[in-house]
């Protein structure tokens, strides 16, 4: 069975990561009157327009959280990222610490703060522990992106995988109330997909962007993803300075 577009967008930007999806919605503070660049739409075709624009950004900026499953916790993103494999961004897991990232040519960089190593080092010896803070912490280190041990970080920069082929409307969308995400006017649309439910807002000025996208899944499965600074170039400059290559150790 197809999914929906709302579901499968999100299930592809989890599947990047190894995650699962969800989403919450905004001020629902207007009426869900037909009106304004969407006057006679339905909420299936809406849709059709917002993946169709949105899809065909050449990037844009994804902010938010995801589930990990693998460790029962939560990721939090804040990534700008290109169809040409650049990113640019942060991440941390479950709140503790964050590492920078970058993504230029084929090669991944990372950053990582004293915090998110010790998260991270869980289970090591104190002593091994210590020595990779010693080595690592507040320092860039690079790898092959293609590497084993990058391949799944920087498969993450690639927007068309993120974005998936989400270019159809759906039927089952309905729409809902007007509202704003930050500054800019938007509709809020309703999806059921089986026993899941999502929220989506997208931009009723200039382009129908989808802006942000929420799933009323269990609290721990949820997702809450926004997009912004479409088209704009992905700072993924390489790092100045010295850089530890990791691939050499």
């Amino acid at each position: 069975m197809r999914r929906t577009a709302f579901a499968a967008l999100c299930l592809a930007a989890a599947a990047t990561v190894g995650l699962t999806t969800g989403c919450q919605s905004g001020d629902d503070s207007a009426d869900s009157k037909p009106k304004g660049p969407f006057a006679g739409l339905s909420g299936g075709q809406i849709v059709e327009r917002a993946m169709k624009v949105t899809t065909g950004t050449s990037s844009l900026r994804m902010k938010g959280r995801v589930p990990d499953e693998e460790n029962k916790g939560f990721i939090d993103i804040d990534m700008a990222l290109d169809k040409q494999g650049r990113c640019a961004g942060t991440l941390s897991m479950n709140g503790q610490g964050k590492a920078d990232m970058i993504r230029s040519g084929g090669t991944l960089y990372m950053k990582y703060d004293e915090k998110f190593l010790r998260a991270q080092s869980e289970g090591e010896s104190k002593e091994d522990t210590d020595a990779a803070v010693d080595m690592l912490a507040g320092k860039w280190t690079k790898m092959a992106a293609t590497g084993q041990d990058a391949e799944d970080m920087a498969s993450f920069c690639d927007l068309d995988t993120i974005l998936g082929d989400m270019k159809e409307g759906d039927e089952a969308a309905t729409r809902g109330k007007t509202t704003k995400v930050g500054s800019t006017p938007a509709i809020i649309l309703h999806e059921k997909d089986g026993a899941d439910d999502y929220t989506a807002h997208v931009a009723t000025e200039g382009k129908p962007y989808l802006l942000r996208i929420d799933s009323g899944a269990k609290v721990k499965e949820q997702i809450h993803l926004s997009f912004s600074d479409f088209d704009r170039p992905v700072p993924a400059d390489k790092p100045a300075g010295k850089v530890i290559d990791l691939d050499a150790l």
